[in-house]
């Protein structure tokens, strides 16, 4: 019903992926400025909204580079508190930075966590501020175009890919699809693990990357789950009670997981990037306190948890944890993945 109820909003989407048609031709012409820096730049992005899973791939490179190079991450800080250039400290909270470059700096303490709007301003200032730095992951920044990345590393969901959806707000496109030109690699992200060899040929024919384009399939991975403060890994079964909560744009493929390692669960949903409050405490104990027996826990993801991180007082007696995710590249073609990006990275030092 609300998909049918979104074509009848064509028109403006016709409207809208004319603007933002207009806006890349002028990049396109230069008539609009990019920078480019003569330093090695990974943008992870997409040309959608919705949750495609650019966090855990901005992890995954994390992982990846973080033994090798004095890696950085840029985000632009969604509905953080401040505003202007900032790089996490000891200090830092959430409600500074934001959720995502929160988990990153919690999660990856040797790599330097930034944010600012404005990337181009916020690079050199990174730069300046870490002059040992060898490489920026910049997070959700592929529509940016005053910033000119070296690598473009593009995702699309498998159950709403790119080429079957339409602009806003008929659909969830907020780029125009010729922008995947400017991608190097795309990642079908979200597939199913035992996505056969057929179905990954037919979605290459349908996406049709170019010849300097290199298209890989991921599936989601999720972790040990562990404790929210003690970080102890859960003593929990099939027949486990769980509350699952959740505030992520897309909760369907973590929703498909609990319902699969659980009996039963109940969820409380909240808007992506959601801020806890005291209210929202309330009702997540009164929720967890009125379900059936003992044997029961809550489950909320690591984006969620940094924005619940300043209940320890009133959460410490509760069972609390945390499930972790990653992406998993299908068909065995994950060092492929790496080597692009090490090579990328290694050119500049030529």
């Amino acid at each position: 019903m609300l998909r049918s109820f979104r074509y009848l909003l064509f028109p403006l989407s016709l409207v809208y992926g004319a603007v933002v048609w207009l806006r890349n031709w002028l990049f396109d012409l230069n008539i609009l400025k990019s920078a480019q820096f003569n330093f090695p730049i990974i943008c992870i992005g997409n040309i959608a909204v919705g949750g495609t899973g650019k966090t855990p791939m901005v992890e995954y490179l994390i992982r990846l580079l973080q033994d090798d190079y004095l890696t950085a991450t840029l985000s632009r800080g969604y509905k953080r508190k401040t505003r202007g250039f900032a790089i996490a400290d000891a200090s830092t909270t959430a409600l500074e930075i934001g959720d995502e470059p929160m988990q990153f700096h919690t999660k990856y303490p040797r790599v330097t966590v930034a944010v600012g709007e404005e990337r181009l301003v916020a690079i050199p200032q990174l730069l300046h501020d870490r002059q040992d730095t060898q490489v920026i992951i910049l997070d959700d920044a592929f529509q940016h175009r005053p910033v000119h990345a070296g690598m473009n590393i593009v995702l699309t969901a498998y159950n709403n890919l790119y080429s079957r959806d339409l602009m806003l707000p008929a659909g969830d496109l907020r780029d125009v699809k010729a922008s995947m030109n400017r991608a190097q690699i795309i990642v079908v992200t979200k597939c199913k693990p035992n996505l056969s060899l057929d179905e990954k040929n037919a979605i290459a024919r349908e996406l049709r990357p170019a010849p300097h384009q290199h298209l890989f399939f991921t599936a989601l991975q999720y972790g040990i789950l562990y404790h929210l403060f003690s970080q102890l890994p859960a003593q929990a079964s099939k027949s486990t009670a769980v509350l699952l909560l959740c505030g992520i744009a897309n909760p369907r493929p973590l929703k498909d997981y609990i319902d699969h390692q659980f009996n039963s669960y109940d969820m409380l949903r909240y808007p992506d990037h959601h801020i806890f409050n005291m209210d929202d405490l309330a009702e997540i104990k009164r929720q967890f306190d009125a379900m059936a027996g003992t044997d029961k826990i809550i489950v909320t993801t690591e984006k969620d948890a940094v924005r619940l991180m300043k209940f320890d007082q009133q959460l410490k007696d509760y069972p609390i944890y945390v499930i972790p995710i990653e992406h998993k590249f299908l068909f065995n073609e994950g060092p492929v993945f790496e080597q692009l990006v090490v090579g990328f990275i290694d050119s500049f030092k030529k």
